[in-house]
C-alpha cells in the first residue's frame, strides 16, 4: 500500500441541470446556483467539503468550456490550470479520462476522487469519514471504490449497487461490489429495499489514477489512446489544440457501463451522511427549511391557505392563495408553475422552446 500517495479530487461540473429551468439555463447551469438561503452555490459547497481530505491545488473541476468563467468567478482559490475545458459533453469516461491524464502527467500516482458538482450533503463529518475509508481501500491494489448510498424508501429514479459478504483486506466497511443494476420499478425497488444488499449509485468514486487509468486501457482502448496524447501534451503550447482534437474524437460512455460494470476489484462503501442529488424543483423543500404548512417560500411572497408549495420569487410580489402541491419559480424573464407531480417533465418545456426558435430563454 503506498501510505504517502497524494489525494487529488475531479468535480464534475459540465451538467445544464434542465430540470431546474427557468433558473437554470445553458449560461448558467444548476451547479452554479444556490439553491439554500445560505447563499453557497451548489458547487462551492462541492468545493469547501472536500478541504478536510484534500488540498486545494489538488482540486480539478472539468466543466464545459462555456463555464470557465464561472468556475474562476466562483471558486477563485482552485489554480487555474487546474479548471480542465471539456470541448464538447462526452459523459464521464472521457470526463476522468482527460483528468486522469492531466493528474498523472503532475504526480507518478495519486489517489482520484470523482465527484459531481451538484449534490448536496447534511452531515459532512460522515462525508468525510466515509471519504477516508474510500481513500484506504483504494491505495490497496487496483481496487475502484464507488461510495453508495443506504436507501431509505424503495427509489426508481437511481440506478443500485448490489454487495456481497467479502469485504476489502484493509476496511470491514468496503463490501465486494456484486455488480452494478439499472433503475428498478416499484416492486423491484422494494425487494432490493428488503434485502439490505443494495445501495443506491451516486456517482461518486474514489481510485488511484493508475488503478482507473488501466482499466480504461483494458475496457475502453479508444479513449486511453487520445487520453495518452492530450496527457503528452500537458504544459505545453499545444496543449489546446490536442486537447480539442482528441476529446471531440472520443464516443460518448458513462464511466459505469465502460469500466464499472466490467471491471473486477470492485467495492462499495454505504453512506449515510443526508445526501441528495438535488435532481429537480422537488429537492428544494427536502433541503431547506418549511413552514407549519410545508410551504417552502422565497422571495417578495404573500402566501394564504396554501400547502405544501414551494415559491421562488424574484422581484415581483408572487400572491398565491389556496394552492397544494405546486411549484412556482419567478425569474426576470420567465414564471414556472407546475405540478409536483411533473417536475421531471420541466425539461420538455426547454425542448418546446427550442422548436420554437426562442433559444433567449433556454
Amino acid at each position: 500500500m503506498k501510505e504517502n500517495i497524494k489525494t487529488t479530487a475531479v468535480i464534475m461540473a459540465g451538467g445544464r441541470g434542465e430540470r431546474f429551468w427557468p433558473k437554470s439555463r445553458n449560461s448558467y447551469p444548476k451547479q452554479f446556483l444556490s439553491l439554500t438561503k445560505d447563499g453557497e452555490t451548489m458547487i462551492q459547497k462541492t468545493v469547501k467539503r472536500l478541504l478536510p481530505v484534500v488540498e486545494k491545488e489538488d482540486i480539478y473541476i472539468v466543466t464545459n468550456a462555456m463555464y470557465i468563467s464561472l468556475v474562476k468567478e466562483q471558486i477563485p482559490d482552485i489554480p487555474e490550470e487546474n479548471i480542465l475545458a471539456e470541448p464538447c459533453a462526452r459523459n464521464t469516461a472521457p470526463c476522468i479520462a482527460l483528468a486522469g491524464a492531466v493528474i498523472s502527467r503532475k504526480y507518478d500516482d495519486a489517489v482520484m476522487l470523482v465527484l459531481p458538482s451538484d449534490h448536496l450533503i447534511s452531515y459532512e463529518r460522515l462525508y468525510i469519514s466515509t471519504l477516508k475509508k474510500a481513500i484506504l481501500t483504494a491505495k490497496e491494489g487496483r481496487n475502484l471504490v464507488t461510495i453508495g448510498i443506504t436507501p431509505t424508501y424503495p427509489e426508481t429514479g437511481y440506478g443500485y449497487i448490489n454487495f456481497g459478504t467479502e469485504t476489502s483486506s484493509v476496511t470491514e466497511d468496503a463490501y465486494k461490489v456484486e455488480r452494478f443494476v439499472e433503475k428498478p420499478n416499484l416492486e423491484t425497488a422494494k425487494e432490493y429495499l428488503a434485502s439490505g444488499k443494495y445501495l443506491w449509485n451516486s456517482g461518486m468514486f474514489v481510485w488511484k489514477v493508475s488503478s482507473i487509468m488501466e482499466n480504461i486501457k483494458n475496457l475502453m482502448p479508444d479513449i486511453y489512446e487520445g487520453a495518452l496524447k492530450i496527457k503528452e501534451s500537458v504544459g505545453t503550447d499545444n496543449f489546446d489544440e490536442v486537447l480539442e482534437r482528441e476529446f471531440q474524437n472520443f464516443r460518448s460512455e458513462s464511466i459505469d457501463f465502460g469500466v464499472m460494470e466490467k471491471a473486477e476489484d470492485i467495492y462499495t462503501i454505504s453512506g449515510s451522511f443526508g445526501w441528495d442529488d438535488v435532481g429537480n424543483w422537488l429537492a428544494v423543500e427536502r433541503i431547506n427549511e418549511v413552514d407549519s404548512n410545508r410551504n417552502y417560500i422565497e422571495g417578495d411572497v404573500i402566501s394564504i391557505n396554501s400547502k405544501r408549495t414551494t415559491i421562488c420569487g424574484g422581484k415581483r410580489l408572487i400572491s398565491a392563495v389556496g394552492l397544494e402541491d405546486l411549484i412556482i419559480v419567478d425569474t426576470d424573464d420567465a414564471v414556472l408553475v407546475c405540478s409536483k407531480n411533473n417536475t421531471q417533465d420541466v425539461k420538455k418545456v426547454i425542448e418546446e422552446l427550442k422548436k420554437q426558435g426562442r433559444t433567449d430563454l433556454v
